[in-house]
């Protein structure tokens, strides 16, 4: 004898993907908010991704080049933090 709750409703489901996918919070915040399982959730907007794919918008040229900007960006710190990561090994052997 389950009452109907309104986070059964497919309106409830989809409002939440699309805040999911339109935005830039993270599925834990929007689950939070909503009283709602994040892996639940996460079920949800990865069912949505795959219903609406060709729905979202292509990026724009200036969203390109800072993505691109920002692939660079990661690249150089990942490799400045795995250098990092050796010289404090190094020179943490050394002091012994």
């Amino acid at each position: 004898m389950s009452a109907t709750r309104k986070h059964d409703s497919q309106e409830f489901k989809d409002e939440l993907c699309r805040e999911v996918v339109s935005s830039s919070k993270p599925v834990r915040a929007v689950a939070k908010d909503y009283g709602v399982n994040p892996e639940t959730l996460r079920g949800w907007v990865y069912k949505y991704r795959q219903e609406h794919v060709g729905d979202e918008e292509a990026l724009t040229l200036p969203e390109r080049a800072r993505l691109k900007e920002l692939e660079r960006e990661n690249r150089e710190l990942r490799a400045e933090r795995e250098f990092l990561k050796k010289a404090s090994a190094y020179f943490a052997r050394e002091q012994r």
